[in-house]
């Protein structure tokens, strides 16, 4: 096959997967995702902020409702300083006798991080802004603002806060995919 041959079938592959991406977008267009995050450890803030992100990449409207130690995760000096709980955890590779030890959580959030800057995973401040600039709503609960004493100028400008639960079951029950993390 000559070079001009190869350029015009990987042109015209191109053009397939460009027209296959455009039926997606158009077939995703209406959809729509609610998220209730709901714990505020490091290893919970990423799956809300993934999928929210990921969903919003592909069209889709996403609201995230954070509520209870999820508010943590918009909280901008908390949301640096996540911690990984050993504790209860299966997934970690300690023992619960070894894991409760105290500083235990400082080093597996150190081990935590380093294993995402060896892998080059972006960051809860990378991702929140990610998700701030695709549109995903990320919504605080005004019960738990008041309940643990939040300081609403705390967290980042562009969350919403003052949202009820009432208002976050309403868009649960219209929304296409509904999660609780």
């Amino acid at each position: 096959m000559s070079d001009e041959e190869t350029l015009a079938a990987l042109e015209a592959r191109i053009d397939e997967l460009e027209a296959e991406l455009d039926a997606v977008r158009t077939a995703d267009d209406e959809r729509s995702m609610v998220i209730i995050a709901t714990k505020g450890t490091l290893d919970m803030a990423y799956p809300p902020l993934i999928l929210a992100s990921t969903a919003a990449a592909f069209g889709w409207d996403v609201t995230v409702f954070h509520t209870f130690w999820g508010l943590d995760i918009l909280h901008e000096e908390r949301s640096k300083n996540l911690k990984l709980s050993a504790v209860g955890n299966p997934s970690m590779p300690v023992p619960n006798v070894v894991a409760a030890l105290p500083g235990m959580d400082t080093v597996t959030t150190r081990m935590m991080g380093k294993k995402i800057a060896e892998n080059d995973t972006a960051s809860i401040e990378e991702l929140l802004e990610t998700c701030f600039d695709m549109g995903v709503e990320l919504q605080a609960c005004q019960m738990t603002i008041d309940l643990m004493d939040y300081d609403e100028d705390d967290f980042y400008d562009e969350v919403t806060v003052g949202v009820g639960a009432a208002t976050a079951l309403a868009r649960m029950g219209d929304a296409d995919v509904q999660l609780l993390v």
